[in-house]
């Protein structure tokens, strides 16, 4: 996958079109990433009764859930209100580099 922990991603499809965040997960076998305060939903969480740890509590338990990879674009570090494709190069030492395209610039 080219997005990476950590990227600065705005989302250009679905219902939270246009909002930007930083990625906090990355699930590459199924194609998708967390972004903080991006796809928040609310889950009616059950009380439950665990071995060894302690219960889970009940109640409304909002989190974010994943959303796929093609739903998302870096944002350019070099210029913060452009977005842009990632590519790759190898550096001197043979280390594969992640490269904004429209600008040029090191993603890593």
């Amino acid at each position: 996958m080219k997005i990476r922990k950590g990227d600065t991603v705005e989302v250009i499809a679905g219902k939270n079109k246009g909002q930007r965040g930083e990625v906090i997960r990355v699930l590459p076998m199924k194609n998708r990433v967390v972004v903080a305060g991006i796809n928040v939903v609310t889950k009616h969480q059950k009380q439950q009764q665990t071995r060894g740890q302690r219960p889970i509590e009940a109640g409304k338990i909002e989190f974010e859930a994943p959303i796929h990879a093609s739903n998302v674009m870096v944002v350019d570090p070099s210029d913060s209100t452009k977005l842009t494709r990632v590519g790759f190069r190898v550096d001197d030492n043979g280390k594969k580099i992640r490269v904004a395209r429209s600008s040029g610039a090191d993603l890593d």
